[in-house]
């Protein structure tokens, strides 16, 4: 028993075993989902806004929830802030909500009203708890009431920004795997082993799904069962990061008044792609949640760009942006680096609106055309 509990308390080991070991039961899992899929008839059938022309096999999320509470079950020695069982529940509830919006559409208003009860499982762990924005705008303190109220919102943003890019093969996979990445060298950096586990985890299950997703013969997608339970780890983790008191920043280079942008370089391809399809669709006076190709990589894929070409340049842009604002958040308060940020957001509107509006009037002229 004493030997067991060494080797599970030795992080190294640990590390290998959570990155292998969620590799290969994703692996060993998905084809199992997809038999089901197929012999039940519930595979994903394309639509007008698909960008794949044959029914696929979805759900492959389940396979990240097993794998994420046999994962939670062997590093429970780093987890000294108890916050595992909270993640646990919440994470449950998400998974709830993804397989019954896989199987059922689910309303918009269910999902965000179940996905803000999720976040708030959270909360009953003070190691979740925001209570101050060390700067950030000239903002310090803050009311806990308030921490509530932004932390859940914070969250039912990044859930929905990942939910809405997974469209093409491989983006979805790609950008979590950076985040994790991403996120895992900071906890590792701050000696919180328990969280950096989780990130090793979660790249290891998208690795093994990628190998599926990007297959011809054996493709599979997430579903949201995959990327609510993503989008929610992810959140779970910028929160968390938020969270962490002052002197803890002072590993790292960048101003601790420059976390909340820190998260957003982080999250940039989803959250820009978010708030530029809402607007979108507000201006066309449609409701926010209606859905349509107006996405990021639907008009990558339209000018003629491949799933995987789409989904590397992405994460490249991701990456870069990672690395740009790091190092900008190291010389800059959080005024200037947030008026960076508003200007790489119009950069990225002014390119793709100008992308899109090639593609129509390219399309308008074939019509006229043919």
């Amino acid at each position: 028993m004493i030997q067991i509990q060494q080797l599970l308390s030795n992080l190294e080991l640990m590390s290998v075993l959570s990155l292998v070991n969620s590799f290969l039961l994703v692996y060993y899992i998905i084809p199992k989902i997809s038999w089901v899929m197929v012999t039940r008839k519930l595979n994903d059938t394309p639509d007008n806004r698909s960008s794949h022309s044959d029914a696929t096999p979805t759900m492959a999320g389940v396979s990240f929830f097993i794998t994420l509470i046999m994962a939670m079950f062997f590093i429970q020695y780093f987890d000294t802030e108890h916050i595992g069982l909270n993640l646990i529940a919440s994470s449950t509830l998400i998974f709830m909500v993804g397989a019954k919006d896989d199987l059922v559409v689910s309303s918009p208003r269910a999902k965000l009203i179940l996905e803000a009860l999720a976040t708030m499982f959270l909360f009953f762990n003070s190691a979740m708890e925001i209570t101050n924005l060390n700067g950030f705008l000239g903002i310090y303190e803050i009311p806990l009431a308030v921490s509530y109220i932004g932390s859940v919102l914070l969250s039912l943003g990044i859930i929905n920004a990942y939910n809405l890019i997974d469209g093409i093969d491989g983006l979805a996979a790609t950008i979590a795997g950076i985040i994790f990445s991403v996120f895992g060298l900071m906890f590792f950096n701050l000696g919180l082993y328990f969280y950096f586990l989780i990130c090793l985890s979660f790249i290891g299950m998208l690795l093994a799904y990628l190998v599926y997703n990007f297959s011809r013969k054996k493709k599979v997608f997430m579903g949201d069962t995959g990327s609510l339970l993503i989008g929610f780890c992810i959140a779970f983790l910028s929160i968390k990061f938020i969270a962490l008191d002052v002197t803890s920043y002072k590993a790292f280079s960048f101003k601790s008044e420059n976390s909340l942008l820190v998260i957003a370089a982080i999250l940039c391809i989803p959250l820009f792609d978010m708030l530029r399809v809402i607007g979108v669709r507000l201006l066309n006076g449609k409701s926010p949640f209606f859905p349509d190709r107006n996405h990021t990589h639907h008009i990558l894929i339209d000018s003629g760009m491949s799933h995987f070409n789409a989904s590397m340049l992405l994460g490249f842009i991701n990456y870069v942006m990672v690395i740009l604002f790091v190092w900008l958040a190291s010389m800059f308060n959080s005024f200037v680096l947030l008026g960076m940020l508003l200007l790489c957001f119009a950069l990225f509107l002014l390119i793709f609106n100008s992308l899109r509006k090639k593609i129509a009037a390219k399309r308008a002229l074939q019509k006229q055309e043919g």
